[in-house]
């Protein structure tokens, strides 16, 4: 029986595709680093959202943050306000007040709909209830 069970988990270990890199999202500076411009989103996603103007909605795909001075607070800081815009495939953030040269930021790119495996909760990366996203940090 528990070598059933270890097998079985070993199983999962080996089967499981755990990519959690940014492959999936490109981020550039634009506008004379004015503006933001997200590449690599899933095109569905876009057509979808870029219907609503609400901010919020975007802000629940690709949310833009000032780094703190304390890494630590990440989770703590305010959404950076300022329009979404979408040309082509791409998806441009202008922010309300020009980011400041030499100052770190991030976005928060939240992984929706991404299917989470088994070896994920069992290795501690992932937890029930939590939302799985990957930060990009930029410095304009």
């Amino acid at each position: 029986m528990k070598l059933s069970i270890f097998i079985l988990l070993l199983f999962s270990f080996g089967c499981s595709s755990s990519q959690h890199n940014s492959s999936d999202i490109k981020i550039k500076l634009s506008d004379n680093h004015r503006s933001l411009q997200f590449n690599g989103l899933d095109k569905l996603i876009i057509n979808e959202i870029s219907r609503d103007s609400d901010n919020a909605v975007w802000q629940s795909l690709v949310a833009v943050y000032a780094m703190p001075a304390d890494t630590d607070l990440k989770n703590y800081q305010p959404v950076q306000p300022g329009k979404y815009a979408v040309q082509d495939s791409t998806v441009i953030f202008t922010p309300d007040t020009p980011f400041v040269k030499g100052k770190t930021y991030f976005v928060r790119k939240y992984r929706l709909g991404k299917g989470i495996s088994l070896a994920e909760y069992i290795k501690g990366q992932a937890r029930v209830g939590n939302v799985q996203f990957i930060d990009l940090i930029f410095k304009p």
